[in-house]
């Protein structure tokens, strides 16, 4: 057990699986307190009991204003502060080609992906405006920084987190308050190995998958990845990092891939009109 958040209060939405659940694990044996929200209500319990007195769960549906200010409210009523805010809550989303995304789906996941997102900023600034301090985290994605990584609408919604962490960080900077976001690529988590093999169990398939595809020889993106990214985030130890997107990717949207890159064996340089050396 460390010390890194000793001390501190967190709130994390989408806390019974995948990020949020890895999150609120490596949190607590941090020194942190931890109000966990999810709509998953047994799985989310089940983590609370499982971190004992150092968690307490609350049912948190992310499209619902009044559940993230509950949330928020529990974390402060439970354990006196906010010090932290993930807004780690997500799905998927619409899928498909844009000509035959409904509108209904586009406006649903929008919902859970952005709305949820600036109701946890909205709420957390609430609380940490009048503490003088803290630190909101949110999910983004590789696909909120390049295009054709992700559905249109999951596309959209983490570009606008991206926009979002920028616009907040910059108010809410002088308040003592930080706001980053992180982008991570596709990692071994339920959401992914749903998409990947159908079977959000599936996580050791899941990882061979990545592995294969990772532009870092035979290493999948893994959950605890993105935690250890948060913890850093949440942590005094990034306490001049504001309005940052922390990619965890292998390098993926700066270039990296598993192919080598152009131009990888040497020649003479290449000069104009097809001449080539000095």
């Amino acid at each position: 057990m460390g010390a890194r958040l000793e001390g501190k209060v967190a709130a994390i939405t989408g806390a019974a699986s995948g990020f949020g659940a890895t999150a609120a694990r490596l949190f607590v044996s941090e020194g942190c307190k931890v109000a966990l929200g999810d709509i998953q209500q047994d799985a989310g319990a089940a983590i609370a009991a499982e971190l004992g007195g150092s968690a307490v769960f609350v049912r948190c549906d992310v499209t619902s204003e009044d559940d993230i200010a509950n949330l928020v409210d529990t974390a402060v009523r439970s354990f006196g502060r906010l010090d932290v805010m993930f807004n780690n809550a997500g799905i998927v989303g619409a899928v498909g080609p844009i000509d035959t995304t409904p509108a209904a789906e586009w406006r649903a996941t929008l919902d859970i992906l952005l709305n949820g997102v600036f109701y946890g900023v909205k709420h957390a600034a609430r609380v940490m405006k009048a503490q003088g301090s803290g630190a909101i985290v949110s999910m983004s994605s590789t696909a909120g920084i390049l295009g054709g990584l992700g559905p249109h609408t999951y596309t959209a919604a983490k570009h606008a987190v991206v926009g979002l962490t920028k616009s907040a960080g910059a108010e809410l900077c002088r308040f003592g308050i930080r706001v980053n976001c992180i982008s991570p690529a596709g990692m071994a988590t339920p959401m992914v190995a749903n998409v990947t093999t159908g079977d959000p169990a599936a996580i050791e398939e899941t990882k061979k998958t990545l592995a294969a595809n990772s532009p870092l020889k035979d290493r999948p993106g893994l959950a605890e990845d993105v935690a250890n990214a948060a913890l850093w985030l949440a942590s005094d130890e990034s306490g001049y990092t504001n309005g940052h997107t922390l990619t965890t990717d292998a390098g993926i949207t700066t270039g990296s891939s598993p192919n080598p890159p152009a131009f990888d064996q040497y020649q003479p340089m290449i000069r104009e009109a097809g001449r080539s050396g000095l």
